[in-house]
Formats: C-alpha cells, sequence, structure tokens
C-alpha cells in the first residue's frame, strides 16, 4: 500500500492517479474537513478530467483518512513555503509529516517527499530527523525526492504525461520508484542524485520566473516612454531566437512565485539575477494599482467603488487563488487606507475579499471602470458585455477598441 500524506492540489491528484491504475492507496490529511468532504465524494478543488479520474480511484478501492498508515511506501506532499525575511524554505511540514511516518513506518520503508524544497533541503533537514528518531537511512529507511511537474488546469494531462525526476541515494531504490511512477506516467523518468533532484525543480521554476520578470520590466519602459509593449514583443518574437513573454499583474500560484525565492535565501550573494527578478514580479500589483489611479484620473472616476477586478485566481480557468496578484493588490491597497474596489471571479465560489460579487452581469452593471486582472475564458467569449465600459486590460485578452493596456 502507498499512503499519500497531504491531499491538496498536488497530492490528492497524485492519489486518485495512483488508485486508479491498480495500485492500493491511503490518502491522509491531517484535516478533518479535508478527509470527510472527500470520503462522501466531495472534491476540494476545481480540476479539469478530476472528478472522472476521482471516480475511478474510488472504484479502485482509494481510501481516505485523517490517521498515517504503517506501510512500507510514503509520498509526502505538504506545503513548502518561504520565510519572508530570509527567504529560505520553510521545511516545518515536511519535518512533521515525516516525524509522523517515523512513528508508524515498517522496517525498510521509502519515503517519498514530492514537495518542493531548496537544494540540500533533505540533507539539513529531513536526514538528521531520521537519524535523530533512531533510523539507519539506506537501511531502516530509505530516502527520495520526486518533485512534481505539473500545473493546475492541465494537472490530470500533465501527471499522465510530464517527463519526471526520481532523486535516491541508491540505483536500486530509484528504480523501485520510478516503477512505481511508470504505473501511470508515460513521459520520461531519469533517475539522479537528491541534491541535483531538489535543485532542478527549484531552478525549472526559477527560468520561468526570471523570463516573466523580463517580460514585466519591458512594460514598465514601455510605459514610461510611451511605447506599446505588446507591439514591441510581437515583432521581436518573429526573431527565430526571441521569444519573450507577455506581461502581466503579477505572479501566483505555489511555484513561480515561491520557489525562486529559496535559492535567494540559500544564496544571497550569487543569486543576484534572480532576487531582481522575483522583486519585479512581486511589484506589479503596485504597478497595476497606479495605471488604475492613472485610468482614473484620466476618465475623471473619483470613487473606488465605481471600479472592478475581474478575476481572483491567480491564473484562468481554474479555482486556485494562492498568491493571487489580485489578492496582493488589494493588500496594497489596504496599506494606503484605501478600499473599495468591488472583485468578482466565476470559478470563486466562496467570499474572499470585500465587495466580491458572485454575478458576473450586476458586477459590470456597478462599475464604470473594469481591470482585466485573469483572463478567464468567459470573459474572452463575452467581451461584448463590456461595451461602454473603460478597460484596463492586464492580460492582453480584450479586443474592444478603447481598451487601456499595462
Amino acid at each position: 500500500m502507498i499512503n499519500v500524506i497531504g491531499l491538496g492540489y498536488i497530492g490528492l491528484p497524485t492519489a486518485l492517479m495512483l488508485a486508479s491504475h491498480g495500485l492500493k492507496v491511503t490518502g491522509t490529511d491531517i484535516n478533518l474537513n479535508v478527509v470527510e468532504k472527500l470520503r462522501k465524494g466531495e472534491l476540494t478543488f476545481q480540476e479539469k478530467g478530476l472528478p472522472e479520474l476521482f471516480q475511478s480511484a474510488v472504484e479502485g478501492g482509494i481510501i481516505f483518512s485523517a490517521e498515517y498508515q504503517k506501510t512500507d511506501v510514503y509520498i509526502v506532499s505538504v506545503p513548502t513555503p518561504y520565510d519572508k525575511f530570509s527567504k529560505k524554505v520553510d521545511p516545518q511540514y515536511v519535518i512533521r509529516a515525516v516525524r509522523a511516518v517515523l512513528e508508524v513506518c515498517e522496517k525498510g520503508a521509502v519515503i517519498v517527499i514530492e514537495s518542493t524544497v531548496s537544494p540540500g533541503t533533505t540533507d539539513r533537514h529531513i536526514r538528521p530527523e531520521i537519524e535523530n528518531a533512531g533510523f539507519e537511512i539506506g537501511r531502516d529507511v530509505h530516502l527520495v525526492h520526486a518533485p512534481e511537474r505539473i500545473i493546475p488546469g492541465n494537472m490530470v494531462h500533465e501527471l499522465l504525461h510530464n517527463n519526471r525526476t526520481i532523486g535516491a541515494d541508491s540505483q536500486e531504490i530509484g528504480e523501485k520508484v520510478k516503477k512505481l511512477y511508470a504505473s501511470f506516467c508515460e513521459g520520461e523518468i531519469v533517475v539522479t542524485d537528491i541534491r541535483t533532484a531538489e535543485m532542478t525543480k527549484v531552478v525549472e521554476n526559477t527560468f520561468r520566473a526570471v523570463n516573466i520578470a523580463f517580460a514585466n520590466e519591458l512594460a514598465k519602459i514601455c510605459r514610461h516612454d510611451g511605447m506599446d509593449v505588446y507591439e514591441i514583443i510581437r515583432i521581436c518574437n518573429m526573431h527565430p531566437r526571441v521569444n519573450i513573454l507577455n506581461p502581466g499583474p503579477g505572479v501566483g500560484g505555489h511555484c513561480i512565485s515561491v520557489d525562486p525565492w529559496f535559492l535567494v535565501g540559500d544564496y544571497p550573494g550569487l543569486a543576484k539575477v534572480i532576487d531582481e527578478s522575483m522583486k519585479t514580479n512581486d511589484g506589479m500589483p503596485d504597478f497595476v494599482l497606479n495605471r488604475i489611479y492613472e485610468v482614473m484620473r484620466e476618465n475623471s472616476i473619483t470613487d473606488f467603488e465605481r471600479v472592478g477586478l475581474y478575476g481572483l485566481t491567480y491564473k484562468e480557468n481554474v479555482d486556485d487563488c494562492r498568491e493571487s496578484p489580485t489578492l496582493q493588490l488589494l493588500e496594497s491597497q489596504a496599506r494606503h487606507l484605501a478600499k473599495g474596489l468591488k472583485v468578482y471571479d466565476p470559478y470563486v465560489k466562496k467570499d474572499m475579499v470585500e465587495n466580491q460579487y458572485h454575478n458576473l452581469g450586476a458586477f459590470i452593471t456597478d462599475i464604470d471602470l473594469i481591470v482585466i486582472m485573469v483572463g478567464h475564458s468567459e470573459i474572452r467569449e463575452h467581451q461584448d458585455l463590456l461595451a461602454g465600459k473603460i478597460i484596463l486590460d492586464t492580460r492582453h485578452v480584450i479586443s474592444l477598441p478603447g481598451t487601456v493596456r499595462l
């Protein structure tokens, strides 16, 4: 049996995928509410293809529990935030999970850490926990790092088709875990050492963060001198070796907005480009807030209550609000002792912020200026509803004449 620890955005799909491919799986989470919902057949977040995968896993016999199981394989998929002062990874949740595993695991058990960590985290934090508990690594317990490589909105497809990395102390254990993931993964699975696996995952997300920051910095430069950043990027991308991304209102989610900080925290004197890139991305919600002020002045809008933010999630067509640029913008506005902005997101059903709407028509009726923070399919397909409104489009998805860009 496989015990998957942590049933969030990564752990749950992984557990379901394993169970739907014939493996005996128990999914464990310390959140009793999550466990009870899953036992009742209720998914805890929306994701394309997840209901079907859930049904297949239930038919495959998956069990949900708040208790750690006595078995020989554990997959730990718990949050790994970063300390906002030191920028270093905060491994407390992984450490707690490993401690709990050690209380029940069978001799020779394999503990697979799926949570994203900075290079060296296993050596600095996990190995000492195991050794201090009286276990010999490589005999009593085997350690593996198998970072996930999927994105909300396309999780099920990417779990099946993306390549994966397995980091292990020995080739034998690495191959054993590779066989486990190969039960469903159709991509190439590479076996390497643990520290390399830790580094590759962080580097992948850092590469993306730096490229996003370049586009965002271009937007600021072009705005300063009255140039069209989108036209410039379009022409530059006609070069066969240039592929510049489009700028946006900020970076959200639990990967690109977090993981690169691990390198800044561990290598502050070396990760200078990464540091500046992350500061650029983190500064975009403030940049958008200033653009809102500018557009309001240009159109003689004096009441924030006549301004609406479309989109609360961090990316289009998902319900994931982690590190959302919209939430960051609202926090920034609150620090300036101002509020009143209206908010609407078709994917967010629960109330998360003040002045949040759950009906698009009512939202649009009550505002004069709409700020597109997320390019959900809904707003792309129903642009006609925005006729007569002032539009600030931070995602470059609205084609109506007069639309204002970053």
